[in-house]
């Protein structure tokens, strides 16, 4: 008979060690002032999910498949004519399948001065999928969003932020520029692979930064995570000043099918006005903030 399988408590050092070590955060980059002296980062980004939601659970939903579409009707044109209103460039981290459903909403993207970055094929869950499988649907995912929209994406946002064994080592295949998935810093830092550096910069994420988390529910389940627009606003207004104050990167998830409703648009919109009127703010894309840091630091 095979040996039962040791539970967590039972594991030698080496076990335990090696599962800590084998994406790390390395380097600090936070610079000691951003592009052209600016005190501060902005990172606006947006999920453009869509249909992929429900389409990666093998839902047959029409309802949700309809939430999802709301995205593209009514989420991206909205957020798309506030970028253009506030002269803004943010990132948008597109599953290959919603671009391949929309892809004159992604051409539109990058001819307005956005990024499109990969965000999975069809939303699947890295650590659900086997390791062969995850690495050809990123490289899939590459070349479709590239066929796609004329150019090749030079970062990752992992779907649900959901990190595996090996998404680090597919995006070293890649040649990615930088990952937007973990969390072990509010600055920018060098991914490290069983301790060695890769030259992969971490712009980290948070929970506590995306409109998600404040706002969606499932009406089967007993789930009602709802937060008052207002409060959701002072989160974020409060994220922002701190990293002001710290001279640090402020980046902020939102997704066109989330943030985008009537009562919630003006969060972005009076959010915005708010950093805009502190002195010594840059607004950029993820890309070009990565490129910044990675220059600054030598790497």
């Amino acid at each position: 008979m095979p040996e039962p399988e040791l539970l967590p408590w039972q594991w030698p050092e080496e076990t335990w060690r090696a599962k800590v070590e084998r994406v790390r955060a390395g380097r600090n980059l936070k610079p000691s002032a951003w592009k052209d002296g600016a005190r501060c980062a902005v990172a606006l980004s947006f999920d453009v999910d869509h249909e992929t939601n429900e389409l990666r659970d093998g839902g047959n939903s029409v309802g949700r498949l309809s939430w999802g579409q709301y995205g593209n009707r009514v989420g991206m044109p909205r957020i798309l004519d506030l970028m253009k209103k506030e002269d803004i460039k943010a990132s948008f981290f597109v599953p290959a399948v919603t671009a391949l459903l929309y892809p004159d909403e992604q051409r539109r993207v990058i001819a307005e001065g956005h990024e499109v970055g990969l965000h999975g094929w069809i939303h699947e869950v890295n650590t659900a999928v086997p390791p062969d499988a995850e690495r050809e649907l990123h490289l899939r995912s590459a070349d479709t969003l590239e066929k796609v929209t004329g150019v090749r994406p030079v970062g990752m946002r992992t779907p649900s932020w959901d990190f595996s064994e090996v998404t680090l080592a597919v995006e070293r295949e890649l040649g990615l520029l930088y990952d937007s998935s973990l969390f072990a810093d509010d600055d920018p830092y060098e991914l490290v692979e069983k301790g060695e550096p890769t030259g992969i910069v971490e712009l980290p994420v948070e929970w506590i930064r995306d409109d998600a988390v404040y706002f969606n529910m499932n009406r089967f389940q007993a789930l009602r995570p709802y937060t008052a627009p207002e409060a959701v606003f002072d989160i974020f207004r409060r994220e922002f000043d701190r990293a002001y104050e710290e001279g640090g990167l402020f980046l902020l998830t939102m997704h066109p099918h989330v943030i985008t409703y009537r009562s919630r648009i003006w969060i972005l919109e009076k959010l915005i006005a708010h950093i805009k009127e502190m002195p010594g703010v840059w607004f950029a894309r993820h890309d070009e903030i990565a490129a910044f840091v990675k220059a600054e630091a030598g790497i």
